[in-house]
Parts: structure tokens; sequence; C-alpha cells
């Protein structure tokens, strides 16, 4: 369908402006157009106070979640990607402690770059951390690096400890390393993600003593048909399995899980293999011994623009993992953050189709090529919940935001039952262009859909029906008139509820 003949089918169904009358010799407050203005808002997806936020490094400890992460600072220094330390107890409120590891301070530094890696503490409780040291002008330009320290805010590396894959490894492919202590071993295990025959591979060291590491041999090799690294590992057990995850550094860019009975293998695929779309990035898994989490970012914009594609660095985003009877896990809304977001708002379409029918917060779409209803300006915060039913298997349906004057969103996150798939389109032709973000969704049943989404700080995370999450950067998510909509399907959304 072309943009011309959406926007015509548009006018030919009319839109009519309810719950709005206009003042004349008054002028309207500003504050007024935008949803639930007032409420205090509440931090959802942490940016850094060094910039942004890279690679995450999550570590439980003592009632604590630290969230060691990149910061990506973007400043213009020849030294770059320093640790910065986040702290959480339940992924409400955090406390960011800024750079606690930085990079260094010559050009022939082997660590003038951080790269990605893991804490553990010992048994004198001592914490180690075990990072990328990364220089371009080096060959090998990666290796694996150590640093004590016993507040976790202040380390001191040693830099006699650090190793490389010379050899039997790539010399440039070299990071990621993934420290934990293996109890049936009584030894310390290290993952380091590398190549090793041309073909992206994870490979295991032990130790006994934190310092000196030998090499076990490939861990785990590719098995997603690619030869893609396979970038920042996990692997922990989880009430009675093992999981492993790793994030495909191309072509799709998306957080990856593999389940196993036992700590070195076999690690079986899971039909859905993946929590999010390729704008969740970098993933990986902690547990506090009730919980798993798996902690990531989502990317900004080239340009800082919402057509562009990703860039590096982002907000940092976390999904709790609900794990099912077979082993298998899935992306849930956070009981703790929701309770967090308690202040409810009143939700009325500003404007809406003529065909679309609303009843006591039920929107119900006739079918009849594009239809709308639309809300106030999203300001800040925002956590809703809805639930989709009575669907066709044709059509698109799903939620539009920074829609134009014709009520088309430039933003939308679409439900695509044709085609079994979510998407995310960046443009708001989406019948024609290609989605930015897929992700697989069997909607064969027919079964009611229900949604919980979060709308924070230029990111939009949606979960769907505790099976997948969405997520996606709408910088003009914010400021901007939003709804819900249908292209060619009949659907209902109901019980719809707004929070901030």
């Amino acid at each position: 369908m072309k943009r011309a003949l959406v926007l015509l089918l548009v006018a030919t169904m009319g839109l009519s402006i309810v719950g709005c009358s206009s003042v004349v010799g008054k002028e309207v407050d500003e504050d007024s157009q935008f949803l639930g203005d007032g409420i205090e808002d509440k931090e959802i997806f942490p940016q850094s106070v060094e910039g942004l936020v890279g690679d995450t490094m999550p570590f439980y400890d003592d009632g604590e979640f630290n969230i060691f992460y990149l910061a990506d600072q973007r400043n213009g220094s020849q030294g770059y990607h320093p640790w910065g330390l986040i702290k959480t107890k339940d992924f409400t409120e955090y406390d960011d402690k800024g750079v606690v590891i930085n990079y260094g301070e010559k050009i022939e530094d082997q660590d003038i770059a951080l790269g990605t890696g893991s804490v553990v503490k010992d048994e004198d409780g001592l914490y180690h951390a075990f990072y990328t040291g990364h220089n371009d002008s080096y060959s090998p330009k990666e290796a694996v690096m150590h640093a004590t320290s016993k507040d976790m805010e202040n380390w001191t590396k040693i830099p006699e400890d650090t190793f490389t894959g010379t050899g039997t490894y790539s010399e440039d492919d070299f990071r990621d390393p993934y420290v934990f202590y293996n109890k049936s071993e009584k030894c310390y295990w290290m993952l380091v993600v590398t190549r090793a025959n041309n073909q992206g591979v994870i490979v295991k060291y032990t130790s006994t003593d934190l310092s000196k590491w030998e090499d076990g041999g490939v861990f785990f090799e590719n098995d997603m048909g690619t030869d893609s690294n396979m970038e920042c590992p996990t692997l922990l057990e989880f009430n009675g399995k093992w999981y492993l995850s790793f994030s495909d550094q191309w072509p799709n860019r998306q957080v990856h899980y593999r389940i196993a009975d036992r700590v070195d293998g076999p690690f079986e695929k899971p039909e859905q293999d993946i929590f999010d779309s390729d704008g969740f990035y970098a993933g990986r898994m902690e547990t506090d011994g009730e919980n798993l989490y798996v902690v990531g970012w989502n990317g900004t914009k080239k340009g800082h623009t919402d057509t562009n594609d990703y860039d590096w660095g982002g907000n940092m985003v976390t999904h709790l993992l609900k794990q099912h009877k077979d082993g298998t896990l899935t992306p849930v809304s956070n009981p703790d953050v929701e309770e967090a977001m308690s202040d409810e708002i009143t939700l009325v379409p500003e404007k809406m189709t003529e065909t679309v029918e609303e009843s006591d917060g039920t929107l119900t779409f006739s079918g009849k090529e594009y239809e709308y209803a639309g809300f106030k300006k999203l300001k800040g915060s925002y956590f809703l919940k809805t639930t989709i039913e009575d669907y066709s298997a044709e059509g698109k349906f799903g939620f539009a935001f920074n829609t134009d004057q014709e009520s088309v969103g430039r933003l939308n996150l679409v439900f695509n039952p044709a085609e079994n798939r979510i998407e995310f389109h960046n443009s708001s032709n989406i019948m024609e262009d290609d989605a930015q973000s897929v992700v697989d969704y069997d909607f064969s049943s027919g079964d009611p859909i229900e949604i919980k989404m979060y709308i924070s700080n230029g990111v939009v995370s949606m979960y769907v029906n505790d099976q997948v999450a969405m997520t996606a950067r709408m910088y003009m998510s914010q400021g901007m008139e939003w709804g819900m909509f249908s292209a060619k399907s009949k659907v209902t959304f109901t019980d719809t509820e707004m929070f901030k």
C-alpha cells in the first residue's frame, strides 16, 4: 500500500476530535497537552553520569546488584570505555558511582581502551575484575587483564597477570572474560570470546589462584549457521539448569541463550533462543538466588535521529526472566518496577477515527482500512497495560508514536499475524518499508495478547504475553502524540490502563 493511499484512506475514514473544546480569547495551558503531567517521573532505563551505558557486567553481592558498565563518554580523549558502576537493589532506584576503573594513561598502554569483563569475589572477600585491554596499535590488539579491590570502587591493576590468545586463538579477537567459581571442579573458570579456524568460539581457561590461567580449549562453537563472534557470554546455574548466553556480533545482533543440565553441557538451543530484538544488545545474566535477570543496553541512533541505524551504547535495559518447567526462559515485566509505577492516569482518546468504537476503556477497530485512536502527548516515564483481542489473521495493528497530521505514526510497534512477527518500524510506511527490528511470534491460536509497556527517556520496551520483549529507540516518543492503530484488521484493545 503506497503512503499516498494510506493518507487517502485516513482522509476517507475521517478522524473525529473527542473530549476537546476550543476556548476563544484564552490561552491554552501548554502542560495540558501532556498525559499525566505533574506526576514525578521514575528512572526506568538509566543512562550514565559519564554519558551513555555500553556493555553491562552485573554482579550480585550482599543484597545488591552492582552493574559495572563500559562508560561511553564520547569526549574525544585518546582513551575510551572506562568501567563505571551503577548500584541497585531492585532495578527501581539507581546509584551511579561513575568511573571506577579507568583506561590507561599512555597511548602505548594495552588498556588505552577498556572492554567488557566480569567481577568475582574470592574466599577472603577480595573482589577481582577481569577485563579486556584493547589497543588498536598493538598486535595482539586485545588481552585479558586483572585488577583487585576491597570495595568495588577503588581498584588496583595487576599488569603482570595480563595474557592474550597468542598462538592458538585470534590475537585481535580475545575479549569479554566471564569468571565464576566452579564448585564441582574446585577451581575458577573463565570464558573468553575469540576465534579459532575462522569461526567464532567461546574458550575456557581454569585457575586456582585467579592469577595464572590454563587454556582448557574450546568450550562452545557458534551453532547459528554463521561465523559470528559470540560476545559478552554468561554461564550460570539457576534452579537446576545451566544457562549460557551470548550476543551475536553479526548479522542479527541479538542476545541468545542455551540450556544444559551440566556446567560443561551439552548445551541445547531452545526453539525461541532470544529474549528481545536488536534493540537490546550485550545482555548478561545475573541472579540473586531467587530471580534471574538479563541486563543489556538499548543503543542510541546515529546522529540521534530516529530514522537512522543503531549506534553503540545508550540506556541500560533490564529484563526479569521467567523460568518455565522445561527450563526455557522468557522476559517478563519486573513486578517491583510495576509497583513503583503506581500512579494511574486517566486515559481518554483525544482523536478517533469514526469507525472506532470506545466504551469504558475498550477500543474496537472495525478493520476498514486505516483506523486510529490517539491520546495526549507523552512526557516522562509511563507504564501501559492492555489486552489485545479479536484480531484478524491478516492486516496489521499496534501502537503508533510521533503521529503526523494524518495521525499516521512515524514510529510504530506493529503486530503482523500474517507473517507471525512483531515489528518495529522507524518509518510511517509500515505496509511497504522493511522493519528495523523483528521478533518471531506465533499468532495462529488467536488467543488474547497481554501487553505491558514501559515508555521513558527515548526508549520503549514492550512485553508480549510473558513470551518475548521488543525494545526500541524512539527519541520522538517524547513530546509527541501517540495512539493505537489498525490497518485492515479488526482488533480490540481492552482493559487499558496507564501509570506514572
